[in-house]
């Protein structure tokens, strides 16, 4: 599905990214972690073209990237930011009907799929509330109500980039929002690319994790391969304790 070769980012003669190579198939979430300034979020952002790498390609179903035609990768690639600025009163169900937009479907149509994530993500009744009186939580779902809402017509497993999409959220949604990801995942084969800072939530619902320092890619492969003490004193600079949780053997760090 993503193929990336090679990939290298300069800003202000600086390596932010230094010769990533990845490859994504469809059907897995893939979480990206590490410390601050490891390069995360610019991988991303290169990724989804709103920065231009310095050297390398990103292909997207054997295509480059930049040869996608604008709407038709709408409907196939949907990224979530970390902040989403918006200051206009639109009313929540209008700001998340901005994701109609790359869509062929009737007023009904819209009006389901649009009222179907509110309800998923647990902000129907927000839907009449003017968008800049919401908090940063409520914010983050609606934006993500709008992402999804414009993959809802891919014509194959689309790719959804999130990054950090539960910086906002207490507890309970932060488990929502990732439990309706990964139910996406599995039922609708969506692939999923988010930026994570709770190694926890990473190894509960990610099928894989890339662990990034420096610009680098340090390490690729299941939590349980991942996220051993070795690996996190290096990356992270931290000693942790950690033990395993039910069937799957799933790390929880502490």
């Amino acid at each position: 599905m993503l193929q990336i070769n090679n990939l290298d980012l300069h800003t202000d003669n600086l390596m932010v990214l230094n010769n990533i190579n990845l490859n994504i198939t469809p059907g897995k979430v893939t979480a990206i972690l590490g410390p601050n300034g490891a390069g995360k979020s610019s991988l991303l952002k290169t990724i989804s073209q709103d920065v231009t790498a310095s050297r390398g390609e990103v292909h997207f179903y054997h295509r480059a990237l930049k040869q996608w035609p604008k709407q038709e990768l709408a409907t196939l690639l949907g990224v979530l930011p970390q902040e989403s600025s918006l200051h206009f009163p639109f009313k929540v169900f209008d700001v998340v009907a901005m994701g109609l937009y790359p869509l062929s479907l009737n007023q009904k149509q819209g009006q389901d799929i649009i009222e179907g994530y509110l309800d998923n993500l647990s902000i129907m009744h927000l839907k009449e509330r003017p968008y800049p009186s919401l908090s940063g939580g409520e914010k983050q779902r609606v934006q993500l109500a709008r992402v999804l809402t414009q993959l809802s017509q891919a014509r194959k497993p689309p790719l959804l980039l999130l990054d950090e999409p539960t910086s906002a959220l207490d507890l309970a949604q932060q488990h929502k929002v990732l439990a309706l990801i990964q139910h996406l995942v599995s039922h609708r084969q969506y692939s999923v690319i988010t930026v994570l800072h709770d190694l926890n939530l990473a190894a509960r619902y990610a099928d894989e994790l890339i662990i990034m320092k420096k610009g680098q890619i340090k390490k690729v492969g299941s939590p349980t391969h991942c996220l051993t003490n070795q690996t996190i004193n290096e990356i992270w600079d931290y000693n942790p304790q950690i033990i395993t949780v039910d069937v799957d053997s799933i790390p929880v760090i502490i």
